[in-house]
């Protein structure tokens, strides 16, 4: 028990009590509002769509590098430039023979004999196509290429434009019947212009891109703009599923 305080003292007062806060009463909620957000009309939620399924590239807008591959006398210029002309895009058309025809004074006429320094010029040729073609893509511009590439000499043929352009070319050949070739290498005028047999020895080494699995037109009845029109049907089928070369 505690001792009794000595006579005359008070007691220390005793605090009051802190003040109790006022009980806050939420404000009721419209009907319509949760928070401070609205909500929408009542009415059906719906289930989010599908994605739309992912269409094929556009091949007549598509950035695209080209290489059109055929016999002399397949048409290759012809088309390759009318290909390029009628694009909504802009497009370039880069033919190799005239690259090469850049040389006028010691021009290494492969009609003269294939050697070393045709085959050199031939080199430099694709190689300043190649360059011109990387250039024209990086800045958005598509590009068309033609020559007269061997399946039997991959090195200075396929795989070399594939090395100088990039993975991303898309070759495609035109190969029309021996007799329209020979019909068409007459027209020639100049060093453009083969002999017959050596139109049908070029022809007959074109055979072997049957089976090799790059697409293969064979133009002998088209006109130019439809065997245009049949390369845009064909580039589209290699965009959606690229040939393996």
């Amino acid at each position: 028990m505690p001792p009794a305080p000595p006579p005359g003292h008070q007691a220390p007062p005793i605090p009051p009590a802190p003040p109790q806060p006022a009980a806050v009463h939420p404000a009721p909620a419209a009907p319509d509002a949760t928070g401070h957000l609205r909500l929408p009309a009542a009415g059906p939620v719906t289930a989010p769509s599908a994605p739309p399924a992912r269409s094929a590239p556009d091949p007549t807008t598509t950035t695209l590098a080209v290489l059109l591959i055929g016999p002399a006398g397949a048409g290759k210029t012809s088309v390759a430039k009318h290909w390029a002309e009628h694009r909504p895009v802009p497009t370039a058309h880069i033919s190799l023979d005239d690259v090469r025809e850049w040389v006028r004074s010691g021009f290494a006429d492969p009609q003269a004999g294939w050697n070393d320094d045709s085959e050199t010029q031939y080199r430099l040729a694709r190689r300043t196509c190649g360059f011109a073609a990387r250039n024209f893509l990086a800045n958005g511009i598509s590009c068309i290429l033609d020559d007269a590439v061997f399946p039997d000499r991959p090195v200075i043929g396929l795989g070399g434009w594939k090395r100088h352009v990039g993975p991303g070319l898309l070759p495609v050949v035109l190969l029309p019947g021996l007799d329209v070739v020979l019909e068409r290498n007459a027209e020639r005028t100049g060093n453009r212009r083969l002999a017959d047999e050596e139109v049908a020895r070029i022809h007959g080494r074109m055979a072997g891109w049957y089976g090799s699995g790059l697409p293969i037109i064979d133009n002998s009845q088209l006109d130019i703009p439809t065997t245009a029109r049949l390369l845009d049907e064909v580039l589209a089928r290699a965009i959606a599923s690229p040939p393996s070369w």
